[in-house]
C-alpha cells in the first residue's frame, strides 16, 4: 500500500504538472512535447508519512483512482471516534522565523523554549531555515531560465538540511528524516526538470517547490521535541489551511472551511503540542499555494484565531518594536505596547513590525501578539493588543501621544493641477484609474479643498509609467488648458507619525511641524486621516533622516540631542566647556537633553569630531589633534551631522567677522547663542535684517549675555514691551569692568596695575581698550536702545575715552598693556583732580540716556 504522504505528493504533482502544461494557447509549441507528456505520468517514489495528512488511508497514486474511493473513505471516517478540538486560553501560539531555526543549535534553542513554556497546549509555527526560501525561489528561476546550475543549488539545499539533521537527530528519527529528505529531493529534481524543459513554471508549481523549506524545518523541530520524550504532532498546513488567491498578489483565508479541516485533522491527531508549517496553504481546489512573503506570521495569526489562543508570540532577532528604525535613530526605544491600529499603521509605512494582514485575524478575538527576541530572552518584548489607557492616579497621561515613526524612501510625488478640475465629478476617479492601468501603487494622496490640485506619492521606479499614463489620459484637457500641468517631483521620502492617542491630544500636529521647521525641513505634502492615527508628510529624500531624528526627539521618545560648535575657547569659551563637562550628566538625567560638542575653534586651531568631543580632556585633544582653523569646514562639520537634527553655534568671541556670519547660519537652520555685542550693535541695517530673519524662521538667536552678563535684562525688557509698557528711562552701571577698575584705582595703586589685574581675572574684554574706550558700554546702550524701539547707530552715543591717544593705534592688546604704564602718572593726576573737585562723574563715562 502506498504511504499517505506519497499519495498526497503524487496528487499535488499530478495536478501541478497538468497546470504546467496549460500554457498560453497562442504560444509556439515545444519541440520536446513528447517528453513533457511522458513526465505527466512518471512514477513517484513512495515514502513513509512526512507529517500527518488528510490523504491517509487512500490507496492510490493518481487523481482518478483517488476520486473513485472518496465515498469509501467517508464511510471509514465515520466509524472512527471523533476527538473534539479544545479551544481557548489553554493554547499559546509560537511562531519562529527563519533566523530562529537557521542552524542546528538554534533549532535546539527553539525546542527548549517550547518545552519550557508553561502553557497547557502549544502550537508552534515555523518558517524555513534561514536563506532556504530564497534558495528555493532561485531553483525555480534557474530551471525556467534553463540554467543547469539549479542542480548544484538543489544539492546545496540537500546538504544544508542533511548536515543539520546529522547534528540534531540519531537512530530511527535520523533515518526516517533522511529517507523523507532524499525522496523529496528526488521528486523536486523531476519537477525542476519539467520546468527546465518547458521553460515555464506556473505560480502553483513554484509555490509547491518553495514550500518544502517549511516542511523540512517543521519535521526537524518536531523530531527534536520527540527526541526529548514529548508527544508532538507535525502538521502540514496544506492539509488544513484553505485560502482564496486574490488579484492583488494576496490570499484571503477561508476560515469556515479551514475550521472544518482543522477539526478533522485534530480528531485524527490529538496532541497538546503541535509543530505546524508556516507560509504554505492550499486553495479550495487543493492546489498548494503560499501566503506570500511574511506569510509565516500570517499563518500564526490565523491559527491563533482558529484556536482562540491566549497569545501569539512572534519570535525574531530584535528585542521588540522600536519607536523608529534604530539604524537611523540611535536613541530609538523599545515600545512596551502598541495597539492593533498603531502596529497596522507602522507596518504599512515600512517599520519592521509585522505584515499588516497578520493583525486582522487576532483583532476579532482580542488575542495579543507579542514580539520577542529569541537571542535575548530577558527582554520582555512588545505587546500588540487593544488600546490600553495609561494614566497616573491624578488622571495625567503617562506616555507620549505619538508611539512611533516610520519612513518610506525612493518615492516621487505626482501633482495633477488645473482650474478645470474644480467641481468636475469623476476627475479623481479618472486620475487613479490611469494610475491603476499603469500598474503603480499609490502610497499617499493629498488634495486641497479647492480641488485645484491632487498630488500623490508612488514608488520612484513606477513614476515614469504613471506620468505617461496620465498625460495620455488627459491629453485633451492639457491641450485645452483645463489642466495646467502634470508635474513629477522626484527624490522624495515619506515620514509617518503614528499614535492612537493623537486623536484626543490637541497640538500634536503643531508640535510635529514645529520640530520639522526648527530642523529647517521643508514639507512637500501632508496627509492625515480623520482617525488621526497617522500624520504623514513628504520631504526631500536628503532631509528624511534629519527629519526623522528631529520629530523623534521632539516627542521625547529619545534624548533631545543637540550638536554644538564652540567658537573662541579662551577665558569665556573655556569656562563654558568646563561647565558643559560638569553639567552633562545632570542635563541628560534630569532634563533628557544631551549636548554633544562636535567642534571647537579658535583663530588658529580647531578640533573636530564626528561623535562628540570628550570634554574631560578637550584642551589636551586640541593640542594633540587640532588642525588649522577653517570656519567654513568647522560649520559644515558641526551642522552636517544628520544623526543630530539640532545644531547650535556658541560664539564666545568679540570678533566682528564671526558676528557677520550669524545671518547665514540662521538661514541654514543653525541656532546661535552669543555674548558677542558686535552683531546687535553694528550697522543698524544689519541688525534689522538679523532680527527680521529671527522672527520669520524657527531658528533661535539668543543674545541675553550681551547685556547684563547672567541677568535676564533683555528678556525682561522684551516682556515689558510685549505687554504694552512704554520704556521711559534705563539707568545702571553698564560696565562691571569699569566699576571694578575705578573701585580699585585708589591710593598709590597704578592705573596699569589695576587694569592688568582686571584682565587676568577675566573681567575685561579680550582687548581692554574696548572697556576703557567706553565702546563696550556704548554697545550695550545701543543694544538696549534698539530693543526698546530706537533706531540708533553706535556713532550717536557720545563717549569719553580713557585710552591714551597714542595707544589707540596699538597693534594688539598685548602691546597696549605693555605701553600703558607709561601713562600711569597722567591718569593718576586726572583722578586726583577729580577727587579734589569732588567730581566723581568719571565713574559715569556715559551721560544718562533717556529713551522716549
Amino acid at each position: 500500500m502506498a504511504s499517505a504522504s506519497s499519495i498526497s505528493s503524487s496528487y499535488y504533482l499530478h495536478n501541478l504538472c497538468s497546470n504546467l502544461l496549460q500554457r498560453d494557447p497562442n504560444s509556439k509549441p515545444r519541440k520536446n512535447i513528447t517528453t513533457l507528456n511522458k513526465i505527466r505520468t512518471f512514477p513517484l517514489l513512495h515514502r513513509p508519512p512526512i507529517c500527518s495528512s488528510r490523504w491517509e488511508g487512500r490507496d492510490s497514486s493518481t487523481f482518478n483512482i483517488f476520486a473513485s474511493v472518496a465515498s469509501a473513505d467517508i464511510e471509514l471516517d465515520e466509524t472512527i471516534e471523533k476527538v473534539q478540538l479544545p479551544k481557548g486560553d489553554t493554547w499559546s501560539i509560537h511562531k519562529f522565523g527563519g533566523t530562529c531555526v537557521g542552524t542546528s543549535e538554534r533549532i535546539r534553542n527553539v525546542a527548549d523554549i517550547i518545552v519550557k513554556d508553561g502553557s497547557e497546549r502549544k502550537l508552534v509555527v515555523v518558517s524555513a531555515m534561514s536563506k532556504v526560501t530564497d534558495m528555493m525561489y532561485a531553483l525555480i528561476f534557474k530551471a525556467q531560465s534553463r540554467d543547469d546550475s539549479y542542480i548544484s543549488t538543489l544539492d546545496a539545499v540537500l546538504e544544508k538540511h542533511k548536515s543539520t539533521a546529522l547534528d540534531l537527530l540519531e537512530g530511527d528519527g535520523l533515518s526516517s528524516f533522511l529517507s523523507r529528505l532524499h525522496q523529496d529531493i528526488g521528486n523536486l529534481k523531476a519537477m525542476l526538470r519539467a520546468i527546465y524543459i518547458a521553460g515555464h513554471a506556473t505560480e502553483s508549481f513554484s509555490d509547491f517547490v518553495v514550500g518544502h523549506g517549511e516542511l523540512w524545518s517543521a519535521q526537524l523541530l518536531s523530531s527534536v521535541v520527540q527526541k526529548n520524550g514529548l508527544d508532538c504532532k507535525c502538521m502540514d498546513t496544506r492539509d488544513v489551511l484553505v485560502v482564496n488567491p486574490t488579484s492583488s498578489n494576496q490570499v484571503d483565508p477561508d476560515f469556515l472551511e479551514t475550521g472544518k479541516r482543522l477539526e478533522k485533522w485534530y480528531s485524527e491527531n490529538p496532541s497538546n503540542m503541535i509543530v505546524a508549517t508556516g507560509f504554505i496553504a492550499s486553495t479550495p481546489q487543493n492546489i498548494p499555494t503560499t501566503l506570500k512573503r511574511d506569510g509565516s506570521d500570517f499563518s500564526a495569526a490565523i491559527m491563533g484565531a482558529l484556536f482562540r489562543a491566549r497569545q501569539v508570540t512572534i519570535w525574531t532577532d530584535v528585542d521588540g518594536v522600536y519607536s523608529a528604525d534604530p539604524r537611523k535613530v540611535s536613541e530609538a526605544v523599545i515600545l512596551k505596547t502598541l495597539s492593533y491600529q498603531e502596529a497596522w499603521e507602522m507596518s504599512y509605512f515600512g517599520a519592521n513590525v509585522l505584515h499588516p494582514r497578520t493583525i486582522i485575524p487576532v483583532m476579532k478575538y482580542d488575542i495579543p501578539i507579542v514580539i520577542r527576541n529569541i537571542f535575548n530572552l530577558s527582554a520582555p518584548g512588545t505587546m500588540i493588543c487593544q488600546s490600553v489607557g495609561s494614566e497616573d492616579e491624578n488622571g495625567q497621561r503617562l506616555e507620549s501621544p505619538v508611539k512611533g515613526f516610520a519612513t518610506i524612501d525612493n518615492l516621487a510625488l505626482v501633482n495633477v493641477e488645473g482650474t478645470g478640475m474644480a467641481g468636475v465629478p469623476g476627475t479623481a476617479s479618472a486620475i487613479f484609474s490611469a494610475v491603476k492601468d499603469a500598474g503603480a501603487n499609490v502610497i499617499m494622496i493629498s488634495q486641497a479643498s479647492s480641488e485645484h490640485s491632487v498630488c500623490f506619492a508612488v514608488p520612484e521606479n513606477e513614476v515614469k509609467a504613471v506620468s505617461s499614463a496620465l498625460e495620455s489620459r488627459f491629453r485633451q484637457a492639457l491641450d485645452a488648458g483645463r489642466l495646467s500641468q502634470i508635474a513629477v517631483i522626484p527624490n522624495c521620502s515619506i515620514l509617518a507619525t503614528v499614535g492612537q492617542k493623537m486623536a484626543s491630544t490637541p497640538g500634536v500636529s503643531a508640535s510635529l511641524f514645529s520640530a520639522l521647521a526648527k530642523a529647517n525641513i521643508n514639507i512637500r505634502a501632508i496627509a492625515q486621516g480623520c482617525s488621526e492615527y497617522n500624520v504623514t508628510v513628504v520631504v526631500n529624500r536628503e532631509d528624511c533622516i534629519r527629519a526623522l531624528r528631529a520629530v523623534h526627539s521632539r516627542f521625547y521618545l529619545s534624548r533631545t540631542t543637540i550638536a554644538m560648535g564652540i567658537i573662541g575657547p579662551g577665558l569665556i569659551g573655556g569656562a563654558l566647556l568646563d561647565q558643559l563637562r560638569d553639567q552633562a550628566a545632570v542635563l541628560k538625567e534630569k532634563f533628557n537633553i544631551e549636548l554633544r560638542v562636535m567642534g571647537i575653534t579658535g583663530s588658529r586651531t580647531m578640533l573636530l569630531s564626528d561623535v562628540g568631543i570628550d570634554l574631560s580632556k578637550w584642551r589636551d585633544l586640541q593640542m594633540e589633534k587640532g588642525e588649522k582653523a577653517d570656519m567654513q569646514k568647522f560649520v559644515q562639520r558641526v551642522h552636517g551631522n544628520h544623526f543630530i537634527p539640532n545644531t547650535v553655534i556658541v560664539d564666545c568671541t568679540a570678533d566682528s567677522y564671526v558676528a557677520s556670519r550669524y545671518y547665514d547660519w540662521l538661514r541654514q537652520g543653525i541656532h546661535v547663542i552669543t555674548p558677542n555685542k558686535k552683531a546687535n550693535s553694528g550697522p543698524l541695517e544689519q541688525y534689522l535684517k538679523l532680527r527680521a530673519l529671527q522672527r520669520q524662521s524657527y531658528t533661535h538667536y539668543f543674545y541675553e549675555a550681551t547685556v547684563g552678563a547672567g541677568l535676564p535684562i533683555i528678556k525682561t525688557l522684551q516682556g515689558l514691551l510685549e505687554t504694552g509698557d512704554k520704556i521711559l528711562r534705563i539707568e545702571g552701571i553698564f560696565s562691571g569692568t569699569l566699576s571694578y577698575i575705578f573701585n580699585n584705582f585708589v591710593g598709590t595703586r597704578a592705573f596699569s596695575d589695576v587694569v592688568k589685574e582686571a584682565k587676568e581675572a577675566g573681567y575685561t574684554e579680550p582687548d581692554p581698550r574696548d572697556d576703557l574706550s567706553g565702546t563696550d558700554v556704548a554697545r550695550k546702550v545701543i543694544i538696549l536702545a534698539r530693543e526698546s524701539g530706537l533706531k540708533l547707530e553706535l556713532s550717536d552715543i557720545p563717549v569719553q575715552s580713557l585710552v591714551p591717544e597714542p595707544l589707540k593705534a596699538s597693534a594688539s592688546a598685548e602691546e597696549f598693556m605693555q605701553q600703558l604704564p607709561k601713562f600711569d602718572q597722567d591718569l593718576t593726576k586726572r583722578r586726583q583732580e577729580a577727587e579734589a573737585a569732588g567730581d566723581v562723574s568719571i565713574l559715569s563715562l556715559l551721560p544718562e540716556q533717556e529713551f522716549q
